[in-house]
């Protein structure tokens, strides 16, 4: 009768044990449209949540996360962090199918849709970083009359250490296209964020100009 109960004890153990096991695993698994990890989602959930975002709402897409995903990993490939990286930020998103209203930048530095970032192991710490940029911050907490309007966002987090960075960010927060859009605001002074991308260097944010032909600081 011991021995019985042994056994079955055994047999739970092993099924508790490989049932927290998938749920680990699961939890590095695309879980919704917010983010392709638990720590994109995380950084999803601190962005809509903070008590200084001035949007009323932002609603994850699938597309964007996908989208993300893709920059993530080819930041990764290529191991380095930054924005005009085989296109333009905004024109990336419409080459993956999502559509940006038609007032928004088609040169090749057109970024008004993505925030990038490296060397950060979580999402707590990527978001206090991100909210030290002017720029950054200014995109992603709506502080400009062109951004407020922006209500849809997708995350990505890729880590790969036999990278530079080890951990790549990517963070598309936008506006899908509608019919008859209209920008209230002043077009020609809306904000383009096309040079700035945010990494470690020494244990300490950085804040940067991406490597130009003209400038490889």
């Amino acid at each position: 009768m011991v021995a019985k109960l042994s056994i079955t004890l055994s047999a739970i153990f092993i099924l508790s044990a490989f049932s927290s096991f998938n749920t680990l695993a699961n939890e590095k698994a695309p879980i919704n449209s917010c983010g392709n990890s638990t720590e994109a989602i995380e950084l999803v959930r601190l962005i809509q949540q903070d008590t200084e975002q001035q949007r009323g709402s932002i609603r994850c897409n699938l597309t964007l996360a996908k989208a993300a995903e893709a920059k993530a990993k080819l930041m990764a490939d290529y191991g380095i962090v930054r924005h005009n990286l085989g296109g333009s930020p905004n024109s990336h998103l419409e080459e993956t199918g999502y559509k940006l209203p038609h007032y928004y930048g088609k040169d090749f530095n057109s970024n008004q849709v993505e925030a990038i970032a490296g060397g950060y192991t979580d999402a707590k710490r990527v978001w206090h970083a991100f909210k030290q940029s002017k720029e950054h911050r200014t995109h992603l907490l709506g502080e400009h009359e062109f951004y407020v309007e922006q209500d849809e966002i997708g995350v990505a987090f890729i880590n790969d250490y036999s990278t530079p960075h080890d951990e790549y960010w990517v963070v598309y927060l936008t506006k899908g296209f509608q019919p008859d859009q209209v920008y209230q605001g002043d077009i020609e002074a809306a904000p383009n964020k096309s040079d700035m991308i945010l990494h470690i260097e020494n244990d300490k944010p950085v804040f940067k100009p991406e490597p130009s032909a003209t400038n490889q600081k």
